[in-house]
Formats: C-alpha cells, structure tokens, sequence
C-alpha cells in the first residue's frame, strides 16, 4: 500500500511537469518510477520495532542469531533476515482441559490452570535456540498435562478433589522449576494457580450431601464446644471466685498467726524484761546486804560493842530534877488506855 502511494504521488508529479519533459526526460522519470516501486517494499519492510517488556531475536536464512535488540526501533536485511518478539516480562500462560484419571479410574477434568512465568534476558538465546520459540509449549504446557496425569494416577479422587487439592499448586510449581532449573534454567515459575477440577454429576453430587451432612456436623459441634466454653468459664469463675476466698481466707489466718506470734514476742520480751529487772533488784538488794554486811562485820569491833552498850544504858535513861519526883514511870512507846 505504501509504494502504490509513493507511485501515484510520482505519476501526479509527472502529470503535472508532463509539459515541460523531453521525451528522453520521459522515459527516465519511468524507470526511476519503476525503481522506487520494486525497492520501496524492501526498504520499508527492513525497519521494525520491539514492544516493551519484549526483546527482538533474529533469524538469517533460517539460523538464529546470537543479536538480541532491546525495546525500540531497528532495521534489518529484507528476505534474508526476519525477527520475533520474545516476551521476557511476567507472563500468565493459560492451559485449559486437562483431563486425568485417579486411580480409582475416575476421569475428571480441570478447566484452568493458570502458570506464571517468566524467562530471563540472559538465557533467551540459549532457550529459543534449544527449545524455539514455542518453548513454554513444551516446558509449561505439555509439562502440565504430564504432572496432572502422574498426580491423578497416584491418588484417589477423595485426595485429588478434597484432601491435596489444596497442595496441588506447591506441588506443581515444586516439579515444573525442578526441571527447569535442569533442562531450561532461563524459565523460572513463579507460581501457579489452579481452578478445582469437573467431576461427574452424580459423585458430585455425593460430595454435596457429603458436605451438607459435615456442615451439619460442623454446627452441631460448634454448638456443643460453645456450651462446654460456657461451662468451662463458668467452672473457670467459681475455681477462681473459690480461690480468691481461699485466699483472702489464708490472708486472714496468716495475720492472726502473725498478731499471735507478735503477741507471743511481746509476752516473752515483757517476761524477759520483767526477769531482768527483778534480776537486778534481787541482785542490787543482795548486793546491798553483802555491802551492809561487810560493813557491819567492819564495824563490829570491840570500841564499837561498847559504843553500842553506852548507848543503850544512856538511852533507857532518864534523868529527873527538881523537888518533885514522879512517882509512876511510863515508857515513851506505850499508849494511855482511857
């Protein structure tokens, strides 16, 4: 289409100058026409671009370059060259329809399972030229359908569709890197999400009642855990309502037991202070009479006997002067009886 533009741009042109050209003028704008006509699909056909998120991989005469262009314009050898995109961005690569059988014989189906990958800049190469441009074909999708037959021959369609289902996706990307890393290092899985697989009606419908009688089930039991919880906390609260008396019961009996330990200590130290004290006076008095003792015996001596028998005479003594003398004596301690 662009050369038939350039072309008809060129006739109007000549149209236009036709009646200023020589015949000689001609017959050379004509070939010049012709010229630009045949090359201009070449020249046009050689310049291309490379999306984002994509590098360009070449092509000549059938054998792959080692020439790896990033996102942006380039030209290249018409005929001879021809290139492709080659995504190395995160990709999904969707793989629909698996069928497998368990190893009951039960076939099943899975819908959708969902790989995202994505191939490294650095191994592009090596992968188109070992694997070509359809390298997920192999490695992504065939691989899929081989993992999901080995799994489903191994297992009962009890453990595909309920019990490992959920481990299914782990499990798929845990073989698909395995091999990977080995054969294609330049693919890496990031990580795959699988839908849950079509089984036939009537055991499908089996797991339904199966399901509404576990739900059942489930309710059932959820009822009879919330009552034993009730019971529980409310064995829980009389245990600790009943330890916090016990407590307060202990607290009490301990400070009686101390009040009547404290009693007990103040008893024996007013009985200690009371011994001591009649200690000391018992040992002051005896100490006292030892003095006097001492002393008297310093003081018996013979002037001091005499002293005393003087004293005593002198003092049972009464001397009476004057004409008149009584004549009845009363002793100075006696009492006169009326």
């Amino acid at each position: 289409p662009m050369s038939a533009v350039v072309c008809a741009v060129v006739v109007v042109i000549m149209a236009l100058l036709f009646p200023f050209i020589t015949p000689m003028s001609a017959f050379v704008c004509a070939v010049v026409v012709v010229i630009i006509a045949l090359l201009f699909p070449f020249i046009t056909g050689g310049i291309h671009t490379i999306d984002e998120g994509h590098v360009g991989v070449y092509y000549h005469g059938g054998q792959l370059s080692k020439t790896i262009t990033e996102p942006g314009i380039h030209i290249l050898t018409p005929l001879l060259t021809t290139h492709h995109q080659v995504q190395i961005s995160v990709q999904t690569d969707e793989v629909r329809d698996i069928p497998c059988g368990t190893s009951g014989g039960v076939m099943i189906y899975f819908d959708k399972i969902e790989v995202v990958n994505k191939l490294k800049k650095a191994y592009v190469y090596e992968t188109i030229k070992n694997y070509t441009l359809n390298y997920d074909r192999m490695w992504i999708y065939d691989k899929i359908h081989h993992e999901i037959n080995q799994f489903c021959s191994q297992h009962t369609l009890q453990e595909v569709f309920i019990d490992l289902f959920e481990s299914l996706d782990e499990s798929l990307v845990e073989a698909l890197q395995k091999d990977c890393e080995i054969w294609a290092p330049g693919i890496e899985i990031l990580s795959i999400r699988v839908t849950k697989p079509r089984i036939p009606a009537n055991i499908k419908k089996n797991y339904e009642e199966i399901e509404s009688a576990k739900t059942q089930y489930l309710i059932v039991s959820e009822n009879q855990k919330v009552k034993l919880q009730e019971a529980e906390t409310f064995k829980q609260q009389e245990v600790i309502k009943a330890s916090s008396r016990l407590e307060v019961r202990k607290i009490e009996l301990e400070k009686q037991i101390k009040e009547r330990e404290n009693r007990l200590k103040i008893g024996k130290i007013e009985d200690e202070m009371y011994l001591n004290k009649t200690i000391s006076e018992v040992d002051a008095e005896y100490y006292s009479n030892i003095v006097e003792l001492q002393t008297l015996n310093q003081m018996l001596t013979e002037d001091y006997l005499n002293y005393q028998a003087v004293d005593s005479l002198t003092s049972n003594l009464t001397l009476y002067l004057g004409n008149s003398i009584p004549q009845l004596y009363v002793p100075k301690d006696s009492k006169t009886q009326p």
